[in-house]
């Protein structure tokens, strides 16, 4: 029988039960419904770790490590909480009639209900005590308005640029990253400028361009939940493209140094070139981020070329099985490069120092 999982349902179990209906509505994408026919272990297959798992239809019989056994139903207290999570371990269990068991990945389900409870503490703040009620609503609904953001939608956090974040560094994000209204042939960037703002699209477009000989050549078209501008942060280089909006919308901004605190710092990761070597001996994969001319000049063994220039279109295309290793002449444009993969949920490291720190006597 097929089990048709809806909001309500998740609205009854624990933590989930503090979301309000957007966020319901995201989580369903990321749960999962398993069929469990009569007699059979609900866990054998697939346990509970890194899980909630919840049962939401039918009953099962739980046998713990010491020795006591529980029938949960699906309609009792104990079923509205993810099963063996406080309790000793479960070492076996069986469907007494066909039963159906809701799976949400823990990390995930832990950082929504944190960002949820982050909400809830900054409406409360001991800091806004002092305030007036009119600046008190201001602020509550400052983040209100953040977190119904796209910023801090379930696949960001899931998959995206907050996929890795420590949580302590989300919450600083809620109170320092602007939102700002931009209106059709706003000019957001402008190339050969410095770096510092680092952006997401809220809501609207914009498209990226660069003048090439005289000729101004365009780039990429950027849509809602698009993060663009940090290339010149990370890299520290000046901008080499411009944006320019293409339509009325919101932008969610971050100054120079919380980006690089709050964001890069937690993403990127420095390898030495012996410790990549191993890496790359162990499966890793050399990704080279230079101009072809420059990768065909001296390549590392194995390495594959993806230049900068290019690095956002090889989000997708990319196997994300795969760890990979960036380098570039000094780690400048290896660290940006490496940043835009992380921030969309790509394993990747930086060859610390590039390849001025590879010694003369490695192989070529």
């Amino acid at each position: 029988m097929t089990y048709a999982l809806d909001i309500k349902i998740l609205a009854g179990l624990e933590p989930i039960s503090s979301f309000g209906p957007a966020r319901l509505r995201e989580l369903l994408d990321y749960s999962h419904i398993e069929t469990v026919i009569k007699g059979k272990d609900p866990f054998k297959a697939h346990g509970l770790q890194g899980q909630s798992v919840y049962l939401v239809d039918g009953e099962v019989e739980l046998t713990y490590r010491d020795g006591n056994k529980v029938i949960v139903s699906a309609q009792s207290e104990w079923a509205k909480h993810p099963l063996g999570k406080r309790q000793p371990d479960i070492v076996s269990a069986a469907a007494l009639r066909e039963s159906h068991l809701l799976r949400i990945d823990d990390e995930l389900l832990d950082r929504m209900v944190t960002l949820d409870q982050f909400s809830q503490h900054d409406l409360d703040a001991p800091r806004l005590a002092a305030t007036g009620q009119e600046e008190r609503a201001d602020v509550s609904a400052s983040v209100k308005r953040l977190l119904s953001s796209s910023m801090f939608s379930a696949d960001n956090l899931k998959n995206g640029p907050l996929a890795h974040l420590p949580m302590t560094n989300i919450s600083a994000l809620l109170q320092r990253i602007e939102a700002v209204a931009v209106w059709s042939g706003d000019i957001i960037i402008r190339e050969g400028d410095e770096g510092d703002y680092y952006y997401l699209i809220d809501s609207g477009r914009a498209q990226v361009t660069r003048r090439v000989g005289g000729m101004v050549i365009p780039l990429a078209d950027l849509k809602a939940g698009d993060v663009f501008g940090e290339e010149a942060l990370v890299s520290g280089a000046r901008r080499n493209a411009t944006v320019t909006m293409k339509s009325n919308g919101v932008l969610l901004r971050l100054g120079r140094q919380d980006f690089l605190s709050l964001l890069q710092e937690p993403l990127l990761h420095k390898l030495s070139y012996e410790r990549a070597g191993q890496a790359v001996a162990q499966g890793a994969v050399w990704l080279d981020v230079r101009n072809p001319p420059e990768y065909r000049y001296d390549k590392l063994p194995g390495a594959m070329n993806v230049p900068l220039n290019d690095i956002r279109n090889a989000v997708g295309v990319l196997d994300r099985s795969k760890r990979y290793i960036a380098y570039c002449q000094s780690g400048r444009r290896s660290a940006a490069a490496a940043f835009i993969l992380a921030q969309a949920g790509y394993d990747v490291q930086v060859l610390d120092g590039g390849l001025w720190s590879v010694p003369k006597s490695a192989p070529q």
